[in-house]
């Protein structure tokens, strides 16, 4: 299952992967499912054609747009890459199986108990001794079969405007043995606000595996179950909860984010915020993207526990649609995951990879993109094993029928930061919310 040795980065959610938890807004209209799928989705493609999709941001579908290209150039299979917009992916996937309209392969958040049991075993791949795949991420079920590979490890990250921290003559450190804590990257970020006239200190993803990193780094486990399943949030967390809503004080950061859907990213990327919480998908659109000031990515802070919400970026699924395509599904996925095309993938697309023993080239010109990399590969080993406990606990929920549709957390820390509600009753809903959903042990 996926409990944490290893450290990962969302993915990496892949911008709310990327992509991450399963724990996106489900309002989508079930009718827009089968215009998505397309033609040959229906309930399955053929031997020589297959269906295959993904969600992910611009730039990390690069290699996958690559992968396909050469797997048709080398077996005549064509694979129709789809790439869904992330907040209506898994409510497309849940009708597509009530629907019969699944793809035959799919990089999905989390699993699913509407179509779990519709899924290839993928034992052969994942036990394939060349591959090397990190067995730690790998979804099981209790016969041992595997349902679902990883495509890629991602983890949360804090990210830096490194021209305002130069202009205003404020250090920060750059090596995760040397980290900060939350109150000294604040102090810090502050400062520079402060010195160079910027809007925010910092912005921060509106999603609850973001806030997971936080809490986790300030030495609380978040809404987390005990032996019988029942949900709490225990002190620490309180403490790390409290101190993120009161930074959400439209100087230090935007209460538009949390409150309204204001987009984090392209706070930073404007110029005008000194940092941005976000994760390793960010590195290759901002290797891209960012020219009007120096970025780069800075260690997590530890306070005082080094961690962050490490989770599979996605989890590679085939579908039993038909004989004919099962096998061919199955057929691609053991090729993709062949070291010489997993590299392809890893440094096209810029993913940390779940095979190890790779050496894995990043085609970026920017060196604030390399450097991103080699510092996400030296935290990983570093974060404790807090830090994979909701990557792990999805897919058991799952395994037990259960899925968290709806995490409560964006809408009643928004109310929290709006001055709706305290942050007590806001974790007490969160807490219920979670109970009502997933909650209990069977």
């Amino acid at each position: 299952m996926t409990s944490v040795g290893v450290r990962r980065s969302r993915r990496l959610g892949r911008g709310g992967i990327r992509r991450l938890v399963p724990l996106a807004a489900v309002a989508t209209a079930g009718a827009l499912v089968l215009s998505a799928c397309g033609s040959g989705s229906g309930s399955g493609g053929n031997a020589k054609s297959l269906t295959f999709w993904i969600s992910t941001v611009p730039g990390q579908d690069a290699g996958w747009k690559k992968l396909v290209a050469q797997y048709k150039k080398e077996t005549g299979v064509k694979v129709k890459l789809v790439n869904i917009p992330y907040d209506g992916y898994p409510t497309k996937l849940h009708n597509a199986a009530q629907a019969n309209s699944l793809p035959d392969v799919a990089d999905v958040p989390a699993l699913d108990p509407i179509w779990s049991n519709k899924l290839i075993d993928l034992s052969s791949i994942a036990n394939d001794k060349s591959y090397r795949i990190n067995a730690n991420f790998l979804a099981k079920d209790s016969s041992g079969k595997v349902l679902s590979i990883p495509s890629d490890v991602t983890a949360s990250g804090l990210f830096i405007n490194k021209s305002l921290f130069e202009k205003a003559g404020v250090s920060f450190p750059t090596s995760p043995s040397k980290t900060w804590t939350w109150k000294d990257f604040i102090a810090a970020a502050n400062k520079v606000r402060e010195k160079t006239g910027a809007k925010y200190s910092l912005t921060f993803d509106q999603s609850p595996s973001r806030l997971r990193a936080m809490v986790y780094e300030m030495g609380g486990k978040y809404i987390h179950a005990d032996s019988s399943g029942k949900f709490s949030a225990d002190a620490a967390t309180k403490k790390a909860v409290s101190y993120f809503v009161g930074l959400n004080d439209d100087k230090t950061m935007p209460k538009s984010v949390w409150t309204s859907g204001a987009d984090p990213s392209a706070m930073f990327q404007s110029g005008d915020v000194v940092a941005y919480w976000s994760g390793v998908w960010q590195v290759a659109a901002f290797a891209d993207s960012i020219k009007k000031f120096e970025w780069a990515s800075v260690p997590t802070p530890a306070q005082p526990v080094q961690a962050s919400d490490v989770n599979s970026g996605g989890m590679m699924v085939g579908f039993n649609n038909n004989g004919a395509a099962a096998t061919a599904a199955k057929k691609f996925m053991s090729w993709v995951y062949e070291p010489k095309q997993y590299t392809e993938l890893v440094e096209t697309s810029g993913f940390l990879p779940v095979e190890s023993g790779l050496s894995p080239k990043y085609p970026f010109t920017s060196k604030a993109a390399q450097a991103a990399f080699k510092l996400y590969n030296e935290e990983i080993p570093l974060y404790a094993p807090i830090s994979g406990y909701f990557n792990t606990a999805q897919t058991n929920w799952v395994l037990k029928g259960k899925s968290l549709t709806t995490d409560p957390t964006k809408t009643e820390l928004g109310k929290a930061i709006n001055g709706q509600q305290s942050v007590g009753k806001a974790l007490d809903n969160i807490v219920a919310g979670y109970n009502q959903q997933v909650g209990g042990a069977s």
